[in-house]
């Protein structure tokens, strides 16, 4: 089955990450804790005002505080692209990073 994460920046290319059969196969919980310790790592904040941080909410933010660069590098952009799909259960993930929205 196709996998494929897509993020768009404003002026920029978007970056494509296609997933590969050879992959491990990544559980949802390691999924979620791989996006919550970017999350911490990359000092991100909630974007509701609630502090309510939804799983797609993460990926999104996740994204945004990686930027461009992060993305360059080849095996976190897989390792993001993984937790992503497996995260939100999607095969096919794309993230608009200016809008702050995610389609399936």
């Amino acid at each position: 089955m196709r996998s494929e994460v897509t993020v768009t920046f404003k002026n920029q290319f978007p970056v494509q990450i296609e997933l590969h059969d050879g992959l491990a196969p990544l559980t949802a919980e390691a999924a979620r804790r791989w996006l919550d310790e970017q999350f911490t790592q990359m000092g991100c904040e909630p974007l509701r005002p609630t502090g309510k941080l939804l799983t797609a909410d993460k990926v999104v933010v996740v994204a945004e505080a990686a930027g461009p660069a992060k993305f360059a590098d080849a095996p976190w952009a897989q390792a993001f692209a993984q937790a992503a799909t497996t995260a939100l259960g999607r095969p096919v993930v794309n993230i608009d990073v200016t809008a702050l929205s995610i389609s399936y």
